[in-house]
């Protein structure tokens, strides 16, 4: 899989980031996470070999910005640059996951119109505040292709109200790291429920650390997280590596 992180670090702001994976990685290492900085593969999809082709080849997913945001407001002098090679790169799709989308018309490019229809968009969604602060705008703005993240489920979320043709699937998933907060079952059932009755793809992608069923709390190792949601055999489609990064 390919993943563009072209610029890291971010700034927490809501429920969902208190166990960030991307803050427990930098912390563990000594570094500084919420100080957003311009990495090396800035500039990565347009790379060429020494033949003249592009290093990424056309038809590549590039999984983009997954170690901050691409909304955040540090990198609004580096964001221009950052779709004029999307645009570019035209034969290629990126996808990035966003918790600002309230940002969403201050950052698009002037030529942006209804999206680059290589782009595809994520809102997260952790509990109903969320949902509903944030879904009434992402369903109103011009996206190509748009994604319901509620990762980390922090609680049971009525959904309903937002779901429609315009959300191309909704992925659910509980939280990793020591301190993760209790993602019950009940919850996943529910909003593959509503997903099921509005013909939305859903996709179950992990269990999380901290997992409650029947009544019965589970403690889950990483390296099962993502196993035990697929057995669960709740996904209502087939997807891509995508999702088995963190998002969280």
């Amino acid at each position: 899989m390919d993943s563009w992180n072209l610029w890291h670090g971010c700034h927490k702001i809501s429920e969902g980031c208190q166990n960030c994976y991307m803050f427990r990685g930098d912390e563990k290492y000594g570094r500084t996470p919420d100080r957003v900085v311009k990495t090396r593969d800035f500039d990565l999809p347009i790379r060429r070999k020494r033949t003249g082709e592009y290093k990424i080849p056309a038809g590549s997913l590039l999984y983009t910005c997954f170690t901050s945001d691409f909304f955040v407001p540090d990198a609004d002098p580096w964001r221009p640059l950052a779709w004029q090679m999307m645009k570019e790169r035209r034969d290629v799709q990126f996808l990035f996951i966003t918790k600002r989308i309230e940002r969403f018309y201050s950052c698009i490019p002037d030529d942006w119109e209804n999206g680059y229809p290589n782009v595809h968009i994520c809102c997260t969604v952790e509990n109903q505040a969320a949902a509903d602060k944030r879904l009434p705008i992402f369903q109103s703005v011009p996206i190509a292709r748009k994604s319901i993240v509620c990762e980390p489920l922090l609680g049971p979320i009525h959904l309903w109200p937002y779901l429609g043709e315009w959300v191309s699937e909704v992925l659910v998933g509980g939280e990793s790291g020591e301190n993760a907060r209790v993602c019950s079952f009940d919850w996943v059932l529910d909003i593959r429920q509503q997903c099921i009755e509005q013909n939305i793809p859903f996709t179950f992608r992990q269990t999380g650390a901290c997992f409650e069923r029947g009544g019965k709390l589970y403690h889950i190792p990483r390296k099962f997280q993502f196993g035990q949601a697929s057995k669960a055999n709740l996904n209502t489609q087939k997807h891509p590596q995508f999702y088995q990064k963190e998002t969280d």
